[in-house]
């Protein structure tokens, strides 16, 4: 979707109608989340305001979480999903018909992303490919002149995340990373807690994640399955035998695509503790741990603690157990923020508990929508569609997105200064201007990574 400053009548017209629209689902918003009343379908609320007023997507990597987007996406009453990329030909099938069941079109299969990038009739490409393409892939998008919903984490090291601004910067595209949590009403309400007062000043927070993780074992060397394009999934990543125990979730712990639990789902919670003590980088990082529950092919820890400390007085801290599902504060993740005056909990849903230096519960606000945080696919339906519904305000009327790339940076950025630390010794010193390690030529090397000649990101 694009601009125009020399607008004809139609178009004027067609502004017109835009408008209309959008305020019929600013409202309907209000009632429910997701915008979509209850009793209708995705289809006849699609004929109430207007089918052909869509934010056209293509989706890039449906085996999972992907599919659970691309299905949220048809849902919404104002979008179109009009392509399907997988580099796994079964994941994209089975995309395209749930797809089609949902908005009644079947959207075009484009295995490879690049080429769906061509379209004249997309808007905006929405990332849920493994970590090691979300940059690469997301620039492409944006020269291409395309918006885009990047999910967690933004980027697979460092510098790909400073990529992302100067790509946003260049091309004046929106890009929305999919940090949910942002979006979720109550959520919201807990951090507009901690900034006005309710607990004093706020001065530490405390997040965490816990699995039960199986092991996974040691991989063989095989012939690359036929539905799998391989040299595709790969990508920008130095290329590497295929082994049977890679794909589709196993990546997440090696190193050359994953970026292990930290940024998987410690992302997350270390959003809401920065949003919350409203600070951006810190002036020095520790972190411990390590692969200790087994003994196979997986790099990242296991069991990981980071710590930071910011130069205004405050500090945090981030557990991830991902092989002990032992929950902590009554919950398999969470966030709690401590204050001068009291303590506020957000537990893994839309809800939150305030508590004073006495421990006592002084407010409660609770959500009546079931969340399963270690679901890996669909945790939150419902209230990820105001986050999509955000990302579309962003395109449509330049509303301020709620989890825009500067801020998805800086909160990915402090997860991968935890990684870098518990790889090269523990402890980085840290400048708050702009998250850069000082005077540590070891963690220095991995603000980057090595790429495949040829396919490396360029602004």
């Amino acid at each position: 979707m694009k601009n125009n400053n020399n607008t004809s009548p139609n178009e004027a017209h067609a502004d017109s109608r835009r408008e209309f629209i959008r305020k019929t689902i600013a409202g309907s918003a209000l009632l429910t989340f997701g915008g979509i009343l209850p009793g209708f379908s995705p289809k006849s609320y699609a004929k109430i305001i207007g089918a052909n007023e869509k934010v056209r997507v293509g989706i890039m990597g449906v085996n999972s979480r992907g599919l659970a987007l691309a299905s949220n996406y048809a849902l919404q009453p104002n979008c179109e999903v009009i392509s399907i990329s997988d580099v796994d030909s079964r994941a994209a099938e089975k995309c395209i018909s749930t797809v089609e069941a949902i908005q009644k079109s079947k959207p075009a299969n484009i295995p490879d992303f690049r080429k769906s990038l061509e379209s004249k009739d997309m808007d905006a490409l929405v990332i849920a490919a493994p970590d090691h393409w979300h940059a690469p892939a997301a620039i492409l998008a944006s020269k291409a002149g395309k918006h885009v919903y990047l999910e967690k984490p933004c980027s697979h090291n460092p510098n790909e995340g400073e990529l992302l601004i100067a790509a946003a910067k260049k091309y004046k595209n929106v890009i929305q990373m999919g940090n949910q949590r942002r979006s979720w009403p109550n959520v919201a309400a807990a951090i507009k807690e901690v900034h006005s007062g309710a607990i004093g000043r706020p001065y530490f927070a405390k997040g965490w994640y816990t699995n039960n993780r199986a092991s996974i074992g040691v991989g063989k060397e095989t012939a690359v399955p036929s539905w799998l394009d391989y040299d595709l999934w790969q990508g920008p990543a130095p290329r590497t035998a295929f082994k049977d125990n890679l794909i589709h979730y196993n990546w997440h712990w090696l190193w050359n695509w994953g970026t292990g639990e930290a940024l998987n789902n410690g992302t997350h919670m270390v959003d809401l503790m920065r949003w919350g003590l409203g600070v951006e980088y810190p002036t020095n990082v520790t972190s411990s741990g390590g692969r200790f529950r087994y003994k196979d092919d997986w790099e990242a820890p296991d069991t990981q603690v980071i710590n930071w400390n910011f130069d205004n007085n405050t500090g945090m801290t981030w557990e991830g157990r991902s092989c002990n599902g032992r929950t902590i504060e009554g919950s398999s993740v969470g966030v709690v923020f401590y204050g001068e005056k009291g303590a506020i909990q957000i537990d893994s849903g839309n809800e939150y508990k305030i508590f004073d230096l006495d421990n006592k519960l002084v407010k409660e606000v609770k959500n009546d929508l079931v969340i399963d945080p270690r679901n890996k696919m669909n945790p939150s339906q419902a209230l990820d569609a105001i986050h999509i519904q955000n990302f579309f305000d962003g395109i449509k009327k330049g509303t301020a997105l709620n989890a825009e790339i500067v801020g998805g940076h800086q909160s990915t950025l402090l997860c991968q200064l935890g990684n870098i630390a518990v790889r090269t010794g523990g402890t980085l010193e840290i400048d708050p201007k702009n998250g850069h390690i000082k005077n540590n030529k070891a963690a220095a090397k991995l603000w980057k990574r090595e790429y495949q000649k040829g396919w490396e990101p360029t602004v």
